[in-house]
């Protein structure tokens, strides 16, 4: 019996993640929910799955929390707030984290369950995009076990070979690693049509069903430079060898390049139930769900390289990678800022690579030794965008 803890079990992948775990209740037993701020939901996945802990990610929702958990004849202990979601991330009892915590907000309960040692299962991307250097070598140094669950990421992780040496592709035979993406729901749009696109066209995507920050992303593609960077530090590889490939289709999660000419991918309908399941019974496998391939109804598969007057953002990525840490973290930070003015209708969406790319510009170059760095440069990259925003209004 594997005790999990969920970090976000309300957005999608903590759902997903808990309709894997409700197939298997001989293997996985559920000690913490937290969620931020769809308490209601909480609170019913809480009867289903009765956790010792249920915590809310804001201070500020405790009381609306515990009264909701104690309507509903809750017995499990009520939490909230930061250190609330660094306590259940750590705690004793719980074997694995299911890190789903979107943004810069996963990255210290996601990193006190790596210096606790567990095994996470990261579906938070912003913890690498924002720290890498200093959580993978927390990953080592407390010898925790980091599974991926972004389908790309998973499906690189399924194609290498079980004794990869982690940052020496080279020696296991590996030239390059292919990073597919969808291209998002305007990749054939007229580029002329993309200044007005709206919030409801840009969360539309065409294969997936995810939140609203993230599908705006994969409308601009940021979603994929958040992914390449991820990459790098998860596979301890340069930039050089990553390539992000558009497959429309979504059908091939992503592939590794051998240098004997072999290609392997990992392939599957898009339904984040897979690699989730994957890495909740990795070596095993179980059944998650999800609806094997009919290759006979197969659409003809394509692709084609991703056009970077189209999706700046990606080539922003790619370059803040190139350039370090501090500005992979001040991209994070600008974008999370962007994409939320654009939800809510402060600017257009082709502003918000336009933002982005402005605070880049204004970040100095900063070494990041240490968390407290990271989160000043977070922070001080958000306060930037946030000035540009309004200053744009006006």
């Amino acid at each position: 019996m594997q005790r999990l803890c969920v970090l976000g079990a309300t957005g999608s992948i903590g759902q997903s993640t808990l309709d894997v775990v409700a197939r298997h209740p001989e293997r996985y037993e559920v000690l913490a929910l937290t969620g931020h701020r769809n308490l209601t939901l909480l609170v019913e996945q809480a009867q289903l799955h009765k956790p010792r802990y249920l915590v809310a990610a804001d201070k500020q929702d405790y009381s609306a929390l515990a009264k909701l958990a104690a309507d509903a004849g809750l017995a499990c202990e009520v939490l909230a707030g930061e250190e609330a979601l660094a306590f259940v991330s750590g705690h004793d009892d719980i074997d694995m984290v299911m890190a789903a915590i979107v943004g810069a907000a996963g990255l210290l309960p996601t990193l006190a369950a790596v210096q606790a040692g567990k095994r996470v299962l990261l579906a938070n991307k912003e913890a690498l995009v924002m720290s890498g250097r200093l959580f993978m070598q927390a990953v080592h140094e407390h010898q925790a076990t980091l599974l991926p669950i972004d389908s790309e990421h998973n499906a690189i992780f399924q194609c290498l070979p079980h004794d990869y040496v982690y940052g020496s592709p080279a020696s296991s035979g590996i030239s390059k690693i292919l990073l597919t993406g969808s291209g998002g729901p305007f990749l054939n749009a007229a580029l002329s049509e993309l200044d007005n696109v709206t919030p409801e066209q840009a969360c539309k995507h065409p294969n997936w069903s995810m939140g609203r920050k993230i599908s705006v992303d994969s409308a601009t593609m940021m979603n994929k430079g958040l992914e390449f960077i991820e990459a790098c530090w998860l596979f301890g590889l340069t930039t050089e060898q990553v390539q992000v490939v558009i497959h429309p289709q979504s059908v091939i999660h992503s592939m590794v390049q051998y240098q004997d000419g072999s290609v392997l991918a990992q392939m599957g309908n898009p339904d984040m139930r897979t690699p989730i399941a994957h890495a909740l019974a990795y070596p095993d496998r179980i059944e998650a769900g999800v609806a094997p391939l009919d290759f006979a109804s197969l659409a003809d598969f394509s692709f084609q390289y991703p056009d970077y007057t189209r999706y700046p953002n990606l080539k922003l990525a790619i370059d803040a990678c190139q350039a370090g840490q501090y500005a992979t973290t001040s991209l994070n930070a600008a974008n999370e800022v962007a994409v939320n003015a654009f939800l809510q209708g402060r600017i257009r969406f082709t502003q918000i690579a336009g933002l982005n790319e402005q605070v880049l510009q204004s970040i100095n170059a900063t070494e990041l030794n240490d968390i407290d760095t990271v989160l000043k440069v977070d922070s001080q990259a958000r306060e930037l965008a946030k000035s540009l925003v309004t200053r744009w209004q006006g």
